[in-house]
């Protein structure tokens, strides 16, 4: 299915606690090329609970795609949304023509052993973002305030102003004492605790669809979760470009380029093979 103008469709899927909105600078990029379409936010719906290895927010996106689409579409997801993308067309693959990861990193061997005896343990928040979501700062008296509170943290100085105001817009809502985060800090800590340990077996077989990796140079997640298991998935179509974990908010047009790239080099494999 294309959209208005022939482009192909490309749905998105997002990071952990930053709505789809928090991208609108990278898409704005991306719709030189393509019909960008996404899920406001995962993980909110009551209808799909937040559980160990994420299968009902996988369900989600399946059911998202079958409502919106009639023909497969491009699938591209960042972290969490890569995830969810790649499991996604792993159980579907009739739904999808390619898949592209934004710094999501498969968890496998040993990495991912060791993170389902932390569960067990009930020590994987030390382990995990959950440490620091868990006690997240939620509640400003107005916009201006919550903007300045991200604006003077660290991970977020490489954020150009625009994308960190898109941020503030998109992901902070009215509430009676001023705005607070729209992304529920209990959810948010819920996905970290429920990392899916079993990626390493369900990625043994070759995958359905093509697929690629594109991510941060200096991304600490991809440096925790090694990128051994994500190489053999993708093969050649793995990417590294300037940045951390969260280079498409810090370099939205280099991002965006590099996720084209990897597109077109992914479909232009389908080709090559018919």
């Amino acid at each position: 299915m294309t959209a208005a103008g022939n482009k192909p469709i490309l749905h998105f899927a997002h990071a952990n606690s930053y709505p789809a909105g928090t991208y609108r600078v990278f898409f704005q990029y991306l719709r030189q090329h393509y019909e960008v379409q996404a899920l406001d936010m995962h993980a909110h719906n009551p209808k799909y609970p937040v559980t160990n290895g994420w299968p009902a927010l996988v369900q989600e996106l399946i059911d998202d795609l079958v409502a919106r689409y009639d023909a497969p579409v491009i699938l591209v997801g960042h972290s969490l949304g890569g995830m969810l993308s790649m499991m996604a067309a792993k159980a579907r693959p009739d739904l999808v023509r390619c898949v592209v990861l934004l710094d999501s990193p498969i968890v496998a061997g040993w990495r991912a052993i060791a993170v389902r005896i932390a569960k067990k343990l009930g020590l994987n928040d030390k382990f995990s973002p959950a440490q620091s979501s868990v006690k997240r700062r939620i509640l400003w008296p107005d916009a201006e305030a919550a903007y300045q509170h991200f604006a003077a943290k660290e991970m977020f100085a490489s954020w150009p102003p625009e994308v960190l105001r898109d941020y503030i817009e998109h992901g902070t809502q009215p509430h009676p004492e001023g705005v607070a985060l729209r992304f529920n800090r209990e959810t948010e800590t819920a996905v970290y605790r429920g990392l899916p340990d079993h990626l390493g077996a369900l990625m043994r077989r070759p995958f359905p669809v093509p697929i690629g990796f594109v991510g941060g140079s200096a991304s600490i997640e991809c440096r925790q979760a090694g990128l051994a298991a994500t190489r053999r998935t993708v093969g050649k179509y793995f990417r590294t470009i300037p940045g951390g974990h969260l280079f498409p908010m810090e370099s939205p047009a280099l991002a965006a380029q590099a996720t084209h790239d990897m597109i077109e080099s992914l479909l232009q494999s389908l080709l090559l093979a018919r």
